[in-house]
């Protein structure tokens, strides 16, 4: 068992949030204080390898799934509502799976249950180039990740994990060395005897391929209680985009 580190926002019901692949809690602490104000018990999770829980070899969705149950129990959290973005939706998928009693209400945030083929490459590229440079200033460290990723707002997202090992060095926080070997089992699909009976609500950018028509089918198999909400206009990180639109949809949805 490891010891998760969270943020914990507000009293009330509680709401847990799980980042993406390669995000940390902090990547949500616009929307928990929003959360938190409405009268839930937020807690802005960073999940095994990543932000400033503990590193470790392991990394698959039973461990991970496992990692929730802990920190739910060491925190004596029951009822709970659920939400996961990404690898996060993923992990809060495999939760409901196995833990079902524990979760009142899911929110899966641009992910689908089926299997991604490995597409981080290039970003852990730079990622690990960056962590062997001496980088002494996060505008040194933009110049250097904008070789390896263009956009802006990727790098942006990415560079939150900088953060000072010495005074003069800065390094990142991510397990690089596991996560680079976790394509294939970040990408694996849901169990096909998975099935969750409670309220869930999956909302989708617009503009991001990680949810087609398609999958609702396979959604609706999984999970039966299931609606997916289109939120236009945004990409993958559709709830950093589009931020009041995606908090009204949630809010709704609670």
């Amino acid at each position: 068992m490891i010891k998760l580190n969270s943020t914990v926002l507000g009293e009330g019901t509680p709401f847990l949030i799980l980042h993406g692949f390669l995000g940390m809690s902090d990547n949500w602490k616009t929307l928990g204080n929003k959360f938190a104000e409405d009268g839930y018990q937020v807690h802005l999770i960073d999940q095994r390898n990543h932000g400033r829980s503990p590193h470790t070899s392991e990394m698959d969705y039973q461990v991970m799934s496992q990692d929730i149950k802990d920190y739910c129990d060491e925190n004596n959290l029951e009822n709970i509502i659920l939400l996961g973005h990404s690898m996060g939706g993923k992990v809060a998928m495999q939760v409901a799976g196995d833990f079902s009693a524990l979760i009142q209400k899911l929110i899966i945030v641009d992910i689908a249950p089926k299997y991604y083929a490995s597409h981080h490459k290039e970003i852990l590229d730079g990622l690990q180039a960056l962590d062997n440079q001496v980088i002494t200033s996060r505008g040194e460290a933009g110049d250097f990740l904008a070789k390896f990723i263009p956009d802006t707002g990727t790098r942006l997202f990415l560079l939150k994990n900088l953060y000072w090992k010495t005074k003069e060095k800065l390094s990142l926080r991510l397990n690089l060395e596991v996560l680079s070997k976790a394509g294939e089992d970040i990408g694996i699909g849901l169990s096909e005897n998975i099935q969750f009976s409670k309220p869930t609500l999956f909302i989708r950018g617009g503009n991001s391929n990680y949810i087609t028509d398609d999958d609702i089918s396979l959604i609706n198999k999984h999970f039966i209680k299931a609606s997916v909400e289109t939120i236009e206009n945004a990409g993958h990180w559709v709830h950093a985009e589009k931020m009041d639109d995606f908090y009204l949809k949630v809010s709704e949805f609670l």
